[in-house]
């Protein structure tokens, strides 16, 4: 048991070695200095350039302390972004539905005391007796639930129970046009935005704020992302939980 105790002591001491965001700091120069911490991977790093981090950040408001629950979080991109910026004192749990070899190798390579991870389904996806979050991160995966087998209404309000009063939802995905719903969601891994916004609301969220840092106006959204020469156009959308 103390010799538990002394390597989280460790973990932690060395984690905020490597977290450089200061409560104050705001700046470009001090997310880009976030954006280089060698917790990240070579794969972060290439991915940036299509993900726009510093825009997320700024969109999503993330501020060290807070605590963060990743929904689909994938091999980690995400949720290593939200751990940097909430730093040691913060909290992110990052959800998956299995086990995801990506993430196990992320985080058995930087072990951060931070970071929890949630081997749960969509529709259950946070525990009854944990504290509540002040933000909920779904990056790029809305569409790939449409065509899966998930309650979505269920999925919404599980992300609007996980929020204390106050707290945020951000939404990312690639745009399909405008009226389609679903149908582009398997085929071209696209999902009309208004369709979202209309089910987000329905959980009892209530829609604050879009964002054109992703967007590229230019992009026909008559094909998949990863069969473009150019980036996709996404939409981000942010959510908030009432407080009363």
């Amino acid at each position: 048991m103390r010799h538990d105790w002394i390597r989280g002591v460790v973990l932690a001491t060395a984690f905020a070695l490597f977290s450089p965001w200061p409560a104050s700091a705001q700046t470009d120069a001090d997310l880009q200095t976030l954006l280089a911490s060698p917790l990240r991977t070579d794969d972060d790093r290439k991915s940036d350039a299509g993900r726009q981090p510093i825009g997320l950040l700024r969109f999503a408001q993330v501020k060290p302390g807070m605590s963060v629950l990743d929904v689909s979080a994938g091999g980690g991109y995400t949720t290593q972004l939200m751990a940097l910026a909430v730093g040691p004192q913060g909290k992110v749990w990052s959800q998956v539905t299995q086990s995801r070899p990506v993430l196990d190798k992320r985080l058995a390579a930087h072990p951060q005391p931070q970071v929890g991870v949630l081997v749960r389904p969509f529709e259950d996806l946070f525990p009854a007796d944990a504290p509540r979050v002040d933000l909920v991160t779904l990056v790029l995966s809305y569409h790939d639930i449409a065509y899966s087998p998930v309650d979505r209404p269920k999925l919404n309000r599980a992300m609007f129970d996980a929020l204390k009063p106050g707290g945020h939802l951000v939404l990312i995905d690639h745009a399909a046009k405008a009226g389609t719903g679903v149908a582009d969601a398997k085929r071209l891994h696209r999902i009309d935005e208004q369709l979202v916004r209309q089910e987000i609301e329905a959980a009892g969220f209530v829609f604050e704020a879009d964002s054109d840092f992703l967007r590229n106006p230019a992009d026909p959204r008559d094909q998949a992302f990863f069969d473009m020469k150019q980036s996709a156009d996404r939409f981000a959308l942010r959510f908030v939980k009432p407080s009363n």
